[in-house]
């Protein structure tokens, strides 16, 4: 019999569109908890390095792989990929995403069809992959997919992005339901505005942005939604699936209330 105890693998969080922003923020939160990172870049590969940077300096694994959720359905074969080079998948952060700014009339299908790849289809058999290696390895995992509060309420201009981020909204929930079985818990998080390059406010202070529409009178930092996103992937969060996670300074709250205090029309342009 052997006198020393078999040392565990570290867990393996992958997570999409880590170059930057709340992708970026979450890989370093969730190195800094004891997991070896996959992180996904779109164009950005020295974002991505710089990433992995980070989550090197938490003295953690990381590999850095492009995926191109357009390229559907071959890119998701990426998650395989960086689970076989880190030897499993614990965690799984959807968090790569698109959106537009046209109005509803002017919207051409190429558009629509890219935004709801990116942001619905690509999630989906992302999690798919993941999910399957998950049940495989037989120890529960966790996946987070990063919506937005416009999977609950919508924007002018924003059609194609608030239909695929609803939808990945309801997804998560069948997911939940389905995988639970399997000690798979499945959450979104759904980001206000955050100070990210996705909002033009890249390393912005938020405490300095005057936002008086929003309760907390900010934008959010990327860390902030990361904080909550290891939450649902850490210890704490055994009994939590299925549900939304609105990480959004009070913003949805604001729904009638900014409705009926609103004294112009630019609401209604994008």
């Amino acid at each position: 019999m052997s006198t020393h105890q078999e040392r565990q693998p570290a867990p393996v969080a992958i997570v999409t569109g880590a170059d930057s922003g709340i992708g970026r923020a979450t890989a370093v939160r969730l190195a800094a908890a004891g997991m070896d990172i996959g992180i996904t870049f779109h164009t950005d590969r020295k974002g991505g390095e710089a990433t992995a940077d980070e989550v090197r300096a938490h003295g953690r694994k990381a590999v850095v792989a492009q995926m191109d959720l357009t390229r559907l359905p071959d890119a998701a074969g990426v998650v395989d990929e960086l689970a076989d080079e880190l030897g499993r998948v614990d965690v799984l952060v959807n968090n790569a995403g698109t959106g537009t700014a046209v109005p509803f009339l002017e919207l051409d299908l190429d558009t629509v069809r890219q935004v709801v790849d990116v942001d619905l289809v690509g999630p989906f058999l992302c999690s798919q992959r993941a999910a399957r290696r998950m049940i495989a390895q037989g120890d529960g995992g966790r996946i987070v997919n990063v919506t937005s509060v416009h999977e609950h309420q919508p924007r002018v201009g924003a059609a194609p992005y608030c239909a695929a981020k609803g939808g990945l909204g309801l997804l998560t929930q069948v997911m939940a339901l389905e995988l639970a079985e399997h000690g798979i818990t499945v959450n979104a998080v759904a980001p206000g505005e955050i100070a990210t390059p996705m909002t033009g406010q890249e390393d912005a202070d938020v405490l300095r942005a005057e936002r008086p529409g929003i309760p907390l009178r900010r934008p959010g930092d990327a860390r902030e939604v990361a904080a909550v996103i290891a939450f649902l992937a850490g210890a704490d969060a055994t009994y939590v699936t299925g549900a939304s996670w609105a990480v959004d300074g009070g913003m949805l709250r604001m729904g009638p209330m900014a409705g009926s205090h609103l004294r112009e029309d630019d609401w209604r342009r994008p």
